[in-house]
């Protein structure tokens, strides 16, 4: 297995640290506002990744924080007039429910930044101790940026270009520290502002320490894949290297992985350009699966275009997945038979190609984009080959190959069975009622009130079937 390493600039062999394990950590969302669909794209791949770390056998101890306290979140609090717990917990459920949609599993861990603040402490303690951190007269605590020697080896920046060059990657508040390009550990409140008690001052954490000591405390000081968004890589990332090695005398992250962005309509996302969706907004519009199956769609690495036209092409594409599985479905439930012919056999055999394939392409860095390929062939596969096969066992078979390598990726291909609500079964029985009473400017009035709350009906000849639009 191979993964392109940020750090490396290349694509290294993965051996974890300790055999058959592996330890994961993925930036989390910072929750002052429902996820976006940018927020989306890491949830889902790194999602998808994990997924087949897992069905190879390996145990992942993943983690995935939520930054609960932040100035956007203050921020809002005080337009609401509520406490900022209230705004981050809102968020947080809020977002759970949005990845439980999208069939993103729960992470082995979810840590709150505000339920970790000792750890923090702690870590801002031994970098103090140290000499990687100072305290300024105000009670900040500022990592010394240049006692890292290897400072911008993950982002392959240089320091003295830093400081020279484009002053908008400089935090502010320059007038008090020994170098621009120190950042900060640890601040003072404000009036109004949530803080907790330390050596230093009554304050709060920087949000480069957040992560630093939520990973060495779920994962240990050296764990073996740190994920995120490329615009993460710096300073965040780079920063959160700095300050573990220089308190914890180890390497931080084994490997790095970074997924880049997401465009709408070629376009950078952002409230300003109006082009800005949360998952809920484009939720509304597609099923979560469509979402899930575009996000896929493209490798992680490479920039993804969000547009209306490729939306719909990514639902055309999963509904080209589900008819195949729906038509096994169907044949199943049509047969019978439980020993295989010995044609039927060599057909089922000749799938193990495409599981070995899709294995091949998620091996090679993650890449999804070859693995839906080779679902796309298996599926021609079945189609091209059910008409040899005639037992209820070998349509099982062929179903049970197609459902596990979309599993693999996350992706829920079989629908499960909907009850509707009363008075949506209401309208279905008077609607037939009207047709049988021969009332037909009736029924093609309840037919529109259905489908303008999206509900579609069919008229077949074993009665009225439905769908959602």
């Amino acid at each position: 297995m191979r993964i392109y390493n940020t750090l490396s600039k290349k694509k290294d062999e993965f051996f974890p640290l300790h055999v058959g394990h592996v330890t994961m950590y993925v930036c989390g969302p910072t929750v002052y506002n429902l996820i976006h669909i940018g927020n989306a794209r890491p949830m889902i791949v790194f999602d998808a990744f994990r997924r087949f770390l897992e069905y190879k056998g390996l145990d992942v101890n993943y983690v995935s924080n939520f930054t609960d306290v932040d100035d956007k979140i203050i921020k809002k609090a005080i337009e609401e007039g509520v406490d900022p717990v209230v705004i981050s917990e809102r968020y947080i459920e809020e977002c759970k429910k949005d990845m439980a949609a999208l069939n993103i599993k729960p992470a082995t861990v979810h840590p709150k930044a505000t339920e970790e603040i000792p750890e923090m402490l702690a870590l801002i303690d031994e970098l103090v101790l140290k000499d990687h951190a100072y305290v300024a007269a105000d009670g900040t605590v500022y990592f010394r940026t240049r006692s890292f020697e290897e400072y911008g080896k993950l982002s392959h920046k240089n320091l003295d270009d830093l400081q020279g060059g484009n002053r908008s990657l400089l935090v502010s508040g320059e007038d008090q520290k020994e170098d621009p390009l120190d950042f900060v550990l640890w601040k003072p409140k404000k009036d109004g502002e949530p803080y907790w008690d330390s050596l230093y001052c009554q304050g709060r954490p920087g949000w480069h320490i957040e992560c630093s000591a939520m990973s060495k405390k779920y994962l240990g000081e050296t764990i073996d894949i740190h994920a995120g968004g490329e615009d993460l890589i710096f300073p965040h990332h780079e920063n959160e290297i700095a300050q573990s090695e220089a308190a914890n005398g180890c390497t931080f992250a084994r490997y790095w992985m970074h997924n880049a962005f997401l465009n709408i309509d070629n376009k950078k996302m952002s409230k300003s350009a109006g082009n800005f969706f949360t998952v809920r907004d484009i939720l509304r519009r597609y099923e979560p699966m469509v979402l899930r199956f575009f996000m896929l769609s493209a490798h992680y690495r490479s920039p993804l275009n969000f547009s209306d036209e490729l939306m719909d092409a990514a639902k055309n594409s999963l509904d080209r997945i589900r008819t195949c599985a729906d038509k096994l479905q169907h044949a199943i439930d049509m047969s019978d038979g439980d020993k295989l012919a010995r044609n039927e056999f060599a057909i089922i055999e000749g799938m193990k190609d495409f599981r070995l394939r899709f294995e091949e392409a998620m091996g090679d860095d993650c890449n999804t984009a070859d693995a839906i390929s080779v679902i796309f062939e298996l599926v021609k596969y079945i189609n091209v080959n059910m008409i040899e096969v005639s037992t209820k066992t070998g349509f099982e078979k062929m179903l049970e190959e197609l459902l596990k390598l979309c599993d693999i990726l996350g992706l829920i291909i079989v629908k499960k069975e909907e009850n509707l609500d009363e008075d949506i079964e209401k309208l279905i029985e008077e609607r037939t009622q009207a047709k049988k009473d021969k009332n037909y400017a009736r029924a093609d009035e309840i037919r529109q009130q259905l489908l303008d709350m999206g509900i579609i009906l069919e008229d077949t000849r074993e009665g009225v079937t439905w769908k959602r639009a």
